[in-house]
C-alpha cells in the first residue's frame, strides 16, 4: 500500500487490466526468485509503529494531518483515521545489537512526533486499541484525509454492498456495525519485518507461523473496545471483520478473509503466498502503473502486484521489495502497539529470536502440528493471552500436545535466545529484551492483563451506581495511568494496579 494514489474512481477495464498485469508479474517474480543470488546477504531487520493521538482527556485527538506536518519526518506517515500515525525504522543488521538500534531510532522518532503534537494539545500513546473510542468516533468522517484511505474503503465497500457487522464475544459481547472501514483505524499494531533469502523463505515461514501464538500470548494489550471487555487481543478479531468485503456474515462464505492467519504451510516458498494472494482475492485498488523497462540484472518493481499484495493482510505476510537490488522479507503483524517500547523491542526479540530456531527444525515440527492446530492456537492465544492453553508439538506421541500458554513461553525463552546468539545478535543484547518478557510472563502481567485488572480495581472503587457512566469513568481513569506509566518508560511488568478499595494500597 506504499504506492502514491491519486484517483479515486475507475472503470471496469483498469480492473480487467489490472488482474491481467497481477497474472503477468506472477510469472516475472517466479523467475526472479529464482535468480542465482537474488536476495542473498545479510539479515536484516526493520519495524513500524502504530500510534493514536488523544487529547488531555484521553479521547481520540483527529489531527493526525496537523501532527505529520508540523513532524516534518520522513517516517512518519497518516494511518487509516484522523487519530493515527505510524513511524517506520530504518532497517538494520540483524547481527550486533539490532533492537537497541531500533530502540534510539524510535526513542528519536516518537519524541519529535510528541513535540509536534503537543502544539495543537494532543499527543501520542502506543496502545493496541484505544478503550476510550465510542461508536461516535469511527463513523466516516473519521477517515484520514488522503485519496488512498477513501479508495481502500470505496474497493472494500464496492464488493461488500452492505454496513461492516462486527460481532466479538469475549468477557462481554460486542455487535456493532459500520458504513465505512474507519473501524480498522481503531486498531494499532507493531509490525516487526525480517529479511529472508529465497531458499531459506518457506521453513522460516512456517516458523514464523508456529512462533506467532505463544509470542502473542504474552504480548497482548487490546482487551477493550467500545467500553466492553472482549478477547486480550481484540485488535486480531476487529481487524479482521473491520476489512472483510464477503457480505451476509463470515459463517455464510467458503471465501476466504482478506485478514488471515493464512491457508496452510508453505511449501514452494513465497511465491505460492503470493500466487495465492492473487487467486483468492479480487482487486480492490486497480490503478495501473506506467509500463518501464527493466535492465538486465535489475529487481522489476511489479507495481501492481506489490500494491494487490498490500491489500491482502496474513499476520505474518510475504514482502517483495525492488530496492537495493531486490529481496525477500516476511512481515509480521500479529503484535500489538504498546505498552512501552521496551515492551515491544522484547515481543520483537522472542518473534524474531523463536523463529529463527525453529526454522532449521520446521519440516519435523510439521509432522507433530497440522496447519488448522497452530491457526487454533494463534486465536486461543489472542483471546486469552498467556491464560490461553495452546497447542505443541511434541517429541512422543501423541502431537501436539496442550500446554499453558505462560509455561510454553518459559520454555522457549532459552530456544529464543539460541536462535539470536546463532545470527549474530550479542549474548548481552539478547539476554536484555528477552528478559522483559520473561518478567511480564513470571509475574503473568501483560498490557491486557494490567488494563482488565486495573479497570476492574477502578470500578471496584466507584460510587457511580449507573454502570455504563461507572466503566466510562473507570476506562478515563485507567487509561490516564496507563499513559503516565508508559511515559516513565519502564515494562508493564513493573506496573502497580490500584486496590480495589482506591489508590492507597496499590497491588505489584
Amino acid at each position: 500500500m506504499g504506492a502514491p494514489i491519486d484517483r479515486e474512481a475507475f472503470e471496469e477495464s483498469e480492473y480487467r487490466e489490472f488482474a491481467r498485469r497481477l497474472r503477468v508479474q506472477l510469472a516475472v517474480l517466479e523467475a526472479v526468485l529464482a535468480r542465482p543470488g537474488f536476495g542473498s546477504g545479510p539479515p536484516t531487520l526493520g519495524a513500524e509503529l502504530e500510534l493514536f493521538l488523544i487529547d488531555p482527556a484521553g479521547r481520540p485527538a483527529s489531527c493526525n494531518a496537523d501532527v505529520m506536518a508540523r513532524a516534518a519526518h520522513p517516517a512518519v506517515t497518516l494511518e487509516t483515521d484522523r487519530f493515527d500515525l505510524e513511524c517506520a525504522t530504518t532497517p538494520v543488521a540483524l547481527a550486533g545489537r539490532p533492537f537497541s538500534t531500533l530502540g534510539q531510532e524510535l526513542r528519536a522518532t516518537t519524541a519529535q512526533i510528541r513535540a509536534a503534537a503537543g502544539t495543537v494539545g494532543a499527543r501520542p500513546l502506543a496502545i493496541g486499541i484505544l478503550p476510550t473510542l465510542a461508536a461516535a468516533d469511527l463513523q466516516h468522517e473519521a477517515l484520514s484525509d488522503g485519496a488512498r484511505y477513501r479508495v481502500l474503503s470505496a474497493g472494500l465497500r464496492r464488493l461488500r454492498g452492505e454496513p461492516f457487522a462486527m460481532r466479538i464475544v469475549g468477557e462481554e459481547a460486542l455487535d456493532v456495525s459500520c458504513d465505512d472501514v474507519t473501524f480498522e483505524g481503531a486498531t494499532a499494531s507493531w509490525q516487526v519485518h525480517l529479511r529472508v533469502p529465497p531458499q531459506a523463505f518457506a521453513r522460516t515461514y512456517n516458523a514464523a507461523q508456529i512462533a506467532t501464538a505463544p509470542v502473542l500470548a504474552a504480548a497482548v494489550n487490546s482487551p477493550l473496545f467500545l467500553g466492553r471487555r472482549l478477547w486480550h487481543e481484540t485488535r486480531v478479531a476487529l481487524f479482521r471483520q473491520a476489512v472483510d468485503e464477503r457480505a451476509g456474515g463470515e459463517e455464510m462464505h467458503w471465501r476466504p478473509a482478506r485478514v488471515s492467519f493464512g491457508h496452510g504451510w508453505v511449501r514452494d516458498g513465497a511465491i505460492e503466498l503470493f500466487a495465492r494472494a492473487v487467486a483468492m482475492h479480487v482487486p480492490l485498488i486497480p490503478l495501473l502503473a506506467p509500463e518501464r523497462r527493466t535492465s538486465p540484472g535489475e529487481a522489476p518493481s511489479l507495481d501492481e502486484l506489490r500494491l494487490h499484495q498490500g491489500t491482502v493482510w496474513h499476520w505474518n505476510r510475504p514482502v517483495y521489495d525492488p530496492i537495493d537490488g531486490g529481496h525477500l522479507r516476511i512481515e509480521m503483524r500479529a503484535l500489538p502497539s504498546g505498552p512501552t517500547l521496551e515492551d515491544m523491542l522484547g515481543n520483537a526479540a522472542l518473534l524474531v529470536g523463536l523463529t529463527l530456531a525453529l526454522a532449521p527444525e520446521v519440516d519435523r515440527l510439521l509432522h507433530g502440528l497440522t496447519f488448522g492446530q497452530a491457526r487454533w492456537s494463534f486465536y486461543q492465544a489472542a483471546r486469552h493471552g498467556l491464560e490461553a492453553e495452546l497447542l505443541w508439538p511434541s517429541d512422543e506421541p501423541p502431537s501436539p500436545r496442550p500446554v499453558p500458554a505462560a509455561d510454553l513461553v518459559v520454555r522457549l525463552l532459552p530456544l529464543a535466545r539460541q536462535g539470536l546468539l546463532a545470527a549474530g545478535v550479542e549474548s548481552d543484547e539478547a539476554d536484555r529484551w528477552l528478559d522483559v518478557v520473561g518478567a511480564r510472563v513470571l509475574g503473568r502481567r501483560t498490557g491486557a492483563r494490567w488494563q482488565l485488572d486495573t479497570l476492574a480495581a477502578l470500578e471496584h472503587g466507584s460510587d457511580e451506581r449507573d454502570p455504563e457512566r461507572c466503566r466510562a469513568a473507570a476506562v478515563a481513569a485507567m487509561l490516564a495511568r496507563y499513559a503516565a506509566l508508559a511515559d516513565r518508560g519502564a515494562p508493564v511488568a513493573a506496573w502497580p494496579v490500584p486496590a480495589a478499595e482506591g489508590d492507597a494500597a496499590p497491588r505489584h
